[in-house]
């Protein structure tokens, strides 16, 4: 294979559809904190930390599902049969080279996101790093436990992500990026099951017992639904109390949007919740991404503006 072609394998290996939300999460936590009370001065390291932590929240992500392929390689030759591992394309050996690969230089980008000479974002990636495989690896592997896989994917990627976004420009030790990471590891802890309905047959042969698996189709959908809404009702809460320090009325606005997003959402889920579990890629699953774009910007705004 010529050294294009190898590179295109890895590329579709790292699912690059999936790095976009990290990143922008990581860049947004950054610019949030840059507006938060005590606004910061103008200083290029307010660029250079948060897109260093941008390129290594991809490739944290990239690693965490190298990992997830690798160990479930029977899940996915049931749900994902094309993909580069599953269909031959790519050999086990490989994808552990890849994986190992990404987890170090995404240690190695987080080091070095360090303002006033903290690590804080180093040791949030560990944090990340070791709940991402509980989650994958036996003998712990959460995907199994229901809505323990909900927790180890929501906290990493929601609460943990946004507060090392936080990180590359302020401390967190302080309330405010725990709030906002809760908003946001709130959300994940439904929405993340979007994805598992139309996987239902390959996660019951892997042993894995999702949400739809345990309670089916319909309360399942029933059960992540508040998902969709409580985190982002906190918004305007937390302006009101004075947590959140960004732009009052942009947060009140950004609130009413993302609860009006979410209510949306949660009618083309339970109108016909059947649809989940026939559908590949139901459309709130598309949904779930956009509204982290959406929510994760909104923040940005409200803050710098």
């Amino acid at each position: 294979m010529s050294g294009q072609g190898r590179f295109r394998l890895y590329l579709e290996f790292a699912r690059p559809f999936t790095l976009f939300a990290p990143a922008l999460g990581m860049a947004s936590g950054g610019a949030t904190a840059i507006g938060a009370a005590p606004r910061e001065a103008w200083s290029w390291w307010l660029v250079v930390y948060p897109l260093l932590g941008a390129i290594m929240a991809a490739m944290l992500n990239a690693a965490s599902n190298g990992l997830n392929q690798i160990y479930d390689f029977e899940i996915d030759a049931v749900n994902k049969p094309k993909r580069p591992l599953t269909s031959g394309r790519m050999t086990m050996r490989d994808a552990w080279v890849f994986t190992w690969a990404t987890f170090a230089v995404a240690w190695l980008l987080a080091w070095f996101v360090a303002p006033g000479g903290r690590h804080e974002c180093f040791w949030l990636v560990v944090a990340a790093t070791i709940i991402t495989t509980l989650y994958s690896v036996p003998p712990f592997r959460t995907k199994r436990l229901g809505i323990w896989a909900n927790v180890t994917v929501a906290v990493p990627r929601g609460v943990l992500l946004k507060v090392a976004g936080w990180s590359s420009v302020k401390t967190v030790m302080g309330l405010e990026p725990w709030f906002i990471g809760t908003i946001f590891g709130l959300f994940l802890l439904g929405a993340t099951t979007t994805k598992d309905f139309a996987d239902m047959e390959g996660d019951a042969r892997g042993g894995c017992r999702t949400l739809p698996i345990q309670f089916g189709v319909t309360r399942a959908a029933w059960m992540i639904s508040p998902s969709f809404v409580v985190p982002f009702v906190m918004i305007p809460i937390g302006a009101w109390a004075g947590i959140l320090t960004g732009r009052f009325w942009l947060l009140q606005a950004l609130g009413m949007v993302m609860t009006a997003y979410g209510l949306y959402v949660c009618y083309l889920m339970l109108r016909r919740p059947e649809e989940l579990a026939v559908e590949e890629n139901h459309v709130s699953w598309a949904h779930m991404y956009r509204m982290m774009f959406v929510a994760q910007v909104g923040f940005a705004l409200a803050y710098l503006l």
